[in-house]
């Protein structure tokens, strides 16, 4: 009668075991009250990297001091319907030596500022041209600052952001978070710098000091891959919701009290 009911129990607290262990697994951010929090205490600025394509636009007092730097798309074609061009500043792309070919300047080596620094840089060398009166004032912007999300997540894929600024959590949760089987503790950034170098580097979000991590802050073209648990195969087995758990017990407890019941 005993070694009867042995399996059936076994296999209970086996799925009661499995399950409060993999609550440790998925659960994110596990030593917040230990995080040392004063080391994260800094704004992300983005830098200019090659195959970038920036939106370059100069703005004067009188329209017309202005118009010499802003290239737009129909001045390319020969279009005179300026309505058509207010909405279509031509678009600048990064070169390999972090340079663009601008108006008037030529060549300006962008690559490596932020867009602060490159807004200043820019003002800096149409000043000669512009009267003090003009106050000009440039803006500039990233318009392809995409990232891919691969591995274990809900919904993989390429992404674009419009605030020149990720993380690494943001990033996650545009592919719809990591399933239950993704590694917390093995996500990998995939980064290639200015000179072509690729670099890997992990990070465990089951740490809550992540957010001090140089990598937390995703950069342009970054690729993030969440590794799948060596057990995914096996627990395929098994459904993850909790009413799935509840069904499975409710089946082995009647299982049990039936063969109490048939052996008496």
């Amino acid at each position: 009668m005993k070694k009867i009911l042995v399996f059936p129990l076994f296999i209970l607290s086996f799925l009661l075991f499995t399950s409060c262990g993999s609550t440790k697994r998925v659960a994110y951010f596990q030593n917040y009250d230990q995080a040392d929090m004063a080391l994260s205490v800094h704004l992300y600025d983005a830098r200019i990297m090659p195959k970038d394509v920036l939106q370059i636009q100069v703005f004067t007092m009188t329209p017309a001091a202005s118009e010499p730097f802003n290239l737009m798309k129909g001045s390319m074609t020969g279009s005179s319907d300026q309505s058509q061009n207010q909405n279509s500043v031509y678009n600048y792309l990064v070169d390999n030596d972090g340079n663009i070919v601008f108006p008037v300047l030529g060549t300006l080596h962008l690559g490596g500022m932020s867009k602060n620094e490159a807004e200043a840089y820019i003002k800096s060398k149409i000043a000669p041209y512009l009267s003090a009166e003009e106050n000009a004032v440039v803006h500039v912007r990233m318009i392809n600052y995409k990232y891919s999300v691969l591995g274990e997540v809900n919904h993989p894929g390429m992404f674009t952001t419009q605030n020149e600024k990720i993380n690494i959590l943001e990033a996650i949760a545009q592919a719809g978070d990591l399933t239950l089987y993704g590694e917390r503790d093995k996500i990998f950034v995939i980064r290639e710098d200015s000179t072509g170098r690729k670099e890997y580097h992990q990070l465990n979000i089951n740490d809550a000091n992540i957010v001090s991590s140089p990598y937390y802050y995703l950069q342009q073209n970054d690729i993030v891959y969440v590794e799948p648990q060596k057990s995914k195969a096996r627990s395929s087995y098994f459904s993850t919701s909790t009413g799935m758990w509840f069904t499975m017990t409710s089946m082995l407890m009647s299982v049990a009290t039936f063969i109490l019941a048939i052996t008496k």
